[in-house]
């Protein structure tokens, strides 16, 4: 069976041409690209990608309108039936606000938009989407946000770090987020929301391939042909 994928668009998003050529030139088979007013998504996905950008211009909170626009209620459906879903930068602002993850991402610390390369510490790597690295391994990644700063109350935090759902943590400073979370993960492994970019790390023409590692996990993981 071919791999099947769509990447969500919304007003804003600048981020989803660039994560549909990273899904097609590792993972191959079909991406998808859907329009946030449609009702549906297509049959036989296997792996959904909301993208990076600035979805109604941030207005209201990051990620906020988004999260209502009418094909989220296929995303929150196809997530609960298992299906993989990677939100990056807005799209896990999005998923947050959709109530797919906990937590907030808000205003930068300093108030300030980051735009660099930062190292990353691979937390948990018995998911889906990090099975390819090591425990502990440092990579490298881009990140580019202004809204980044990852909240939760402290019971929140110490659930996720009991329960391996810190996917990714920034290996120094980088925007304010408590614990230096980087990206965290649902209660079925499935839904996986980062800040970085792994899309714009996959060649080296790009600078590095550490996002690669990213998409080969779940193309491997769902056992389903490139």
């Amino acid at each position: 069976m071919a791999f099947s994928a769509a990447v969500i668009t919304f007003p804003g998003s600048n981020c989803d041409r660039d994560m549909a050529v990273a899904i097609e030139q590792i993972c191959g088979g079909t991406v998808q690209r859907v329009w946030h007013g449609d009702a549906g998504l297509p049959d036989g996905l296997d792996f959904i990608a909301l993208p990076g950008g600035f979805s109604y211009g941030d207005y209201l909170r990051s990620g906020a309108m988004a999260a209502r626009s009418p094909v989220m209620q296929a995303v929150i459906a196809a997530a609960a039936r298992g299906v993989a879903v990677l939100g990056v930068c807005n799209g896990f602002q999005v998923l947050t606000e959709a109530g797919l993850l906990p937590g907030a991402l808000m205003r930068n610390a300093g108030i300030r938009f980051v735009c660099r390369e930062v190292p990353l510490v691979v937390e948990n790597n018995q998911s889906l989407f990090t099975a390819g690295y090591q425990a502990g391994q440092t990579i490298s990644i881009p990140v580019a946000h202004h809204d980044g700063n990852y909240f939760a109350d402290e019971a929140t935090l110490d659930r996720l770090e009991g329960e391996g759902r810190v996917a990714f943590r920034y290996a120094e400073p980088v925007n304010g987020s408590q614990r230096d979370i980087a990206g965290v993960l649902n209660e079925a492994g499935n839904v996986l929301g980062m800040m970085p970019h792994p899309e714009r790390m996959i060649e080296a023409a790009q600078g590095g391939s550490d996002g690669r590692t990213l998409f080969e996990s779940v193309l491997n993981g769902l056992n389903v042909s490139a």
